[in-house]
């Protein structure tokens, strides 16, 4: 690491300082969020928010606050957009880049036999096994560390294990939050990854990061499904669909333009179908898919530098009553 790296990483906000109250706060509130906390034979924390337990809305904001390192402001809304599906997610992040690339997205891949799943949160932010932070230029480090899995299974010892030697600390003062895709807590903060999906996509573009100064987001909370491939579809559907982001910049208007025209899931050729439809059309290989369909549905880009707004995409409620109604 650079001289310069250093001093950037020294001023930039520690993620798990940031988001132990979060963590705190969600433990304390177990019973009245409809979640489990027990602890795993390993020592490590489990938090059960859909397993056995039914968690909550609730459960998932507050999980989605804690994926983004304590860097965002999530909130729920009642909206006009979709009259059918009324309520809503707005995400906002001052930090938009360390919250949602850095801490949120769902890059650590943990396997072990029969078990998989994608970790995200403060975690992988100090095992550092990815590739993605050589390009943020971030590590954070804490005596205790918390990672979320999407998953509707307890990890085994071997997971625990592995995400203890990597991060190096001890599985005690690890805590693993369980989210089912097909739980409300899981849809919840699936959904709420709307921002950090149009900053994933802008960084796929080649959009320089460090010109991205702020962020905010809102998407439709979709129904909860007790089938796996029909919540998977939903959660996607709501961001392609009917999730709007805005990004505050700093570049050239026509930076900015070209960003604001390329970053919708309308730019890519597999848009138009639900995601179920199109996972089937593929044979369910998801690696198939267009990439540069993981996006919000509209977006509002301001160049901070001229005072300038470009918008493009579009919403679509057909797309989201055929989704959400399925």
């Amino acid at each position: 690491m650079t001289k310069n790296s250093s001093n950037r990483d020294a001023l930039r906000p520690s993620i798990h300082a940031a988001c132990r109250p979060l963590v705190e706060s969600l433990i304390a509130q177990a019973e009245n969020l409809n979640i489990g906390v027990s602890q795993h034979v390993s020592g490590a924390t489990i938090v059960d928010a859909g397993i056995q337990y039914a968690g909550s809305a609730e459960a998932g904001r507050l999980i989605a606050e804690i994926c983004m390192g304590g860097l965002g402001d999530l909130r729920f809304e009642q909206g006009a957009t979709f009259k059918n599906w009324p309520l809503s997610i707005h995400v906002k992040s001052d930090n938009p880049i360390l919250a949602c690339l850095g801490s949120q997205y769902a890059g650590w891949a943990l396997q072990h036999e029969k078990f998989f799943s994608l970790g995200s949160g403060p975690a992988r932010a100090i095992a550092q096994r990815e590739e993605l932070f050589k390009i943020l230029h971030y590590q954070d480090s804490s005596d205790a560390t918390v990672l979320v899995l999407e998953t509707d299974k307890i990890p085994p010892t071997e997971i625990i294990e592995k995400v203890a030697r990597d991060t190096h600390i001890k599985a005690e003062n690890i805590t693993f939050i369980l989210t089912p895709t097909t739980s409300i807590a899981g849809a919840t903060q699936i959904v709420a990854r709307v921002l950090e999906v149009a900053l994933h996509k802008a960084h796929t573009l080649h959009f320089p990061l460090e010109n991205i100064v702020g962020g905010s987001g809102v998407v439709p909370l979709p129904p909860v499904s007790s089938d796996f491939l029909t919540a998977m579809g939903r959660t996607n559907d709501a961001i392609l669909f009917g999730g709007f982001v805005e990004l505050n910049v700093k570049c050239s208007d026509a930076e900015a333009e070209k960003l604001a025209l390329a970053l919708p899931s309308s730019a890519s050729k597999d848009y138009g179908k639900t995601f179920a439809e199109v996972f089937k059309f593929y044979k369910m290989d998801f690696y198939q898919i267009d990439p540069l369909l993981f996006s919000p549905a509209k977006v509002k880009i301001t160049n901070l530098k001229t005072g300038n707004i470009f918008n493009a995409g579009e919403f679509s409620a057909t797309l989201i009553n055929i989704s959400f109604s399925n």
